[in-house]
């Protein structure tokens, strides 16, 4: 079964990203993937202290975003769209990558926060790396940047 996989982080891009999104599902009657990345378990060696705060720092912003994709995911559903909410841990442009080709996605919709060209030199953009990797089509939905 095809699917469209939206990667979120909850920015001002993502209620774009899962109209965008849901919309198409919909059009294409193929249910839809909201995808949460959390960041990867920090380790570090030779620190007592600092490793348990910042595990314990990690874990809340996990069960948040794992309440708002719940939240996000009854709201969808209400409305009537096929829609299913993942939130996976990792490194951001690979996991999107990953779970796009194990849910066999037929496209990935993704969010621009419109840096400018510095931040994009410095580290570069997770939408341009998915747009690099992906073995599908991917729409990019700009971000309502403020004049």
């Amino acid at each position: 079964m095809k699917t469209i996989v939206a990667p979120i982080d909850f920015s001002d891009v993502t209620d774009a990203v899962v109209e965008s999104a849901a919309n198409l599902s919909k059009a294409l009657q193929v249910p839809l993937y909201l995808l949460h990345i959390a960041p990867p378990d920090p380790y570090f060696i030779g620190y007592e202290p600092g490793p348990q705060t910042v595990r314990d720092n990690v874990a809340q912003k996990i069960r948040k975003g794992q309440h708002m994709l719940q939240e996000l995911e009854t709201q969808m559903k209400a409305r009537g769209f096929d829609v299913h909410c993942l939130l996976v841990q990792g490194a951001t442009e690979d996991k999107i990558i990953q779970e796009a080709n194990r849910l066999e996605a037929q496209m990935i919709v993704i969010g621009s926060h419109g840096h400018g060209a510095l931040m994009k030199l410095l580290v570069g953009s997770v939408a341009e790396g998915v747009l690099r990797k992906a073995k599908c089509p991917v729409l990019i939905v700009p971000s309502a940047k403020k004049v």
